[in-house]
Parts: structure tokens; C-alpha cells; sequence
């Protein structure tokens, strides 16, 4: 089976670009759903993070990713532990994913992971797909997908890496 990992920054254009793999009959995994899943569901995750990051829970005991956000965006030291603790858990769940889909025979899956050449995920990849589009746009985008602040949107957009890194590390753009 080939895995094809799909990256770039937020709001880029990843989602339509696994759309037309997912039409050639690819299995999808996106990075950020298993995130979010785990971020719910797996009580290890959720002890690690408020060990490292403190008061990051909304009133229910949630992790609210937003003040998780605004502690990791501004701070690299921070946004580098936040990726060392949740890589791990991520790319567990994303290879227990891919090998069913293996075993239900699909030919192809795709990997959308913003982090997938830094986590280490992209070496489990046949080939890298970089998707770029001009900074500008993205805000627009993800404040618009999102309904956040400029503010944050641009915070969430410098903590990401720049153009230069995925066409250095990218097989295809």
C-alpha cells in the first residue's frame, strides 16, 4: 500500500487536495481529526499536556485548545514540547489507522499533517506532497473556517514553518 503524506501550513489547501486522492479511491487520515479525537479521548494525552502546560482545561475538564494556543503560538520552547508530547500519541493512532486500511485492501492512503517531515511521519511516506499558498489568504481562510481573531490567526500562521522549509522537503509542490 502507498502512503502519501500531504502537508503544508493551515489553511493552504490541503482539504482539496486529498479530495482528488480520495476520488482516486485513497483512505484519508488527517493528522488534526486524530488530534482533536485524542485530545477527547485518551486521558494519557490530556495528563501530559496539563503536566507541561498547567490551567489549559475549560469548566467541563476539557483541554481548551485555544488557551493551549495562546500559551504554545508565542512561545517556541513551548509550541516544541506541545509537538513532543502529542507526536507520539498522533502517530500511534495514524499507523493503527493505515494498517487497516491495509488490511481492507485500499491501494493508497493519504496522511494530511501539518508537522508530517518534523514528527517524523513523512519518513513512513513514499512521497511528500507540499501544498503552499500565499500567507495573506490563509489568515482569511482560517479565520473564516474557524471564526477566530485576525489576531490568532495570524499567531497560528508564524508559529507554523515558512514556504522554504516544505519546498526543501518536499518531494512535489
Amino acid at each position: 500500500m502507498k502512503r502519501i503524506g500531504i502537508t503544508g501550513p493551515t489553511g493552504a489547501g490541503k482539504t482539496t487536495a486529498l479530495g482528488a486522492l480520495r476520488e482516486l479511491g485513497a483512505w484519508m487520515i488527517d493528522a488534526d481529526e486524530v488530534y482533536h479525537r485524542l485530545l477527547e479521548e485518551s486521558a494519557p494525552l490530556r495528563e501530559a499536556l496539563t503536566a507541561r502546560f498547567g490551567d489549559i482545561q475549560d469548566k467541563s475538564g476539557k483541554i481548551d485548545r485555544k488557551k493551549l494556543g495562546n500559551v504554545v503560538f508565542g512561545d517556541p520552547a513551548a509550541l516544541s514540547d506541545l509537538n513532543a508530547i502529542t507526536h507520539r500519541f498522533i502517530l500511534a493512532e495514524i499507523d493503527r489507522q493505515a494498517a487497516g486500511a491495509e488490511e481492507q485492501g485500499r491501494s493508497a492512503v493519504a496522511i494530511d499533517a501539518i508537522a508530517l517531515i518534523e514528527s517524523g511521519l513523512g519518513e513512513t511516506c513514499g512521497a511528500i506532497v507540499g501544498i503552499l499558498a500565499p500567507r495573506e489568504l490563509r489568515i482569511r481562510r482560517i479565520m473564516a473556517r474557524e471564526g477566530i481573531s485576525e489576531d490568532y490567526a495570524r499567531k497560528r500562521v508564524e508559529a507554523q514553518q515558512g514556504d522554504g522549509f516544505f519546498r526543501t522537503h518536499c518531494d512535489y509542490l
